[in-house]
This record gives C-alpha cells, sequence and structure tokens, in this order.
C-alpha cells in the first residue's frame, strides 16, 4: 500500500474513486456525516467542495491506494485562527470496506500524525462514533479519550449515536493514569 497526499488538482482528478470510497464507507455503517444511501454525485460534489480547502492549505489529504486502487483516506483540517495553529482536526478517515483489517487505517492514522509533527501541529482532536470500530483504532494509537456527547449526530440510517472525543499530543509523552 502506498500513501500520497493529494494536491487540489489530484483530488479533482480522484474525485470519482473518492466518491465511490465515501458511498461504500457509508454503506458499511461509518458515521462520516452522511446518511445511507449516499448518491454517488451528492459523494462527488462534497468531495468538489474540499479541492478549495486544499487549495488554501487549511486541509491536507492523504490517499492509500494498493496498486492503482484508491482504498482509504484520511485529511487535517487546519484552524484559521492564530491561537489555534498549534492543532489540528483529524477528520474522514476512511477505509474501504473490502480493505479493512489489513492496517490500513493505522498505516492512513500514522501518515497524518507524522505529517502535522513534521508541519509543527502539538495537539490533534477527532470525534468519532462512541462504540465504532474507530474507537479501537484510536486507543490503540494512543488518542487518549475525553468523553462522550450524547445524541451528537445520526447514523447513516438515521438513528442519533453518542461521539466521543479524542486527543493527541504529538511529541509530548503521554500521561500515564494515577495509581490508586
Amino acid at each position: 500500500m502506498t500513501v500520497t497526499r493529494l494536491d487540489a488538482r489530484r483530488l479533482l482528478d480522484e474525485i470519482e474513486d473518492l466518491a465511490d470510497l465515501l458511498a461504500d464507507t457509508v454503506a458499511g455503517g461509518a458515521s462520516v456525516g452522511f446518511l445511507a444511501p449516499l448518491d454517488p454525485a451528492e459523494a462527488a460534489a462534497w468531495w468538489k467542495e474540499r479541492a478549495a480547502a486544499v487549495a488554501g492549505g487549511q486541509l491536507a489529504v492523504w490517499a492509500a491506494y494498493e496498486e492503482d486502487r484508491l482504498v482509504g483516506t484520511v485529511s487535517l483540517a487546519f484552524p484559521d485562527k492564530p491561537n489555534s495553529r498549534h492543532r489540528a482536526e483529524l477528520v474522514k478517515l476512511m477505509v474501504h470496506r473490502d480493505g479493512r483489517g489489513r492496517g490500513h487505517g493505522r498505516r492512513l492514522l500514522d501518515t497524518a500524525e507524522q505529517a502535522a509533527a513534521a508541519a509543527g501541529i502539538t495537539l490533534l482532536h477527532l470525534d468519532t462514533e462512541t462504540d465504532s470500530p474507530a474507537e479501537r483504532l484510536y486507543g490503540a494509537a494512543g488518542w487518549t479519550r475525553l468523553g462522550a456527547i450524547p445524541g451528537y449526530a445520526a447514523d447513516p440510517g438515521g438513528e442519533l449515536r453518542p461521539t466521543t472525543i479524542y486527543y493527541k499530543q504529538l511529541g509530548i509523552p503521554a500521561k500515564t493514569a494515577p495509581t490508586r
């Protein structure tokens, strides 16, 4: 598997495959902001809207490929306020259903973390559906669970679900839980 950072032009060139990945992710039950069934044209339009943010440096997008096939993606969203330039939000970590369980998610996560650290980012944060498979990935990768917000977002089937907030400090040793 290779992971490549997409510039705005390459993102637009990959729209069809990115839209297919997003639609597959939603069809697989992942809560990434969309309801099922996700129309391919809606998925493509959503990705097209991201191109300006990529071109402007507010969003970084990486794509994972097995040979020439797109199998996953992850993004970092950068705040535009002067007091928050040390942090970024990890968004839209997606792996195609037939590529799951093979380390693709972890590789994408590692890529985003390493790129963030290289850019001087010291704090990452994200939210994910509580009790989802993604929670195991973030926990295993050393992310700290902050807490859950009930009824935060609808899952692809339309049911309101809680979301769990995670953060990870980069370049700072993780604190261990106090013993009692």
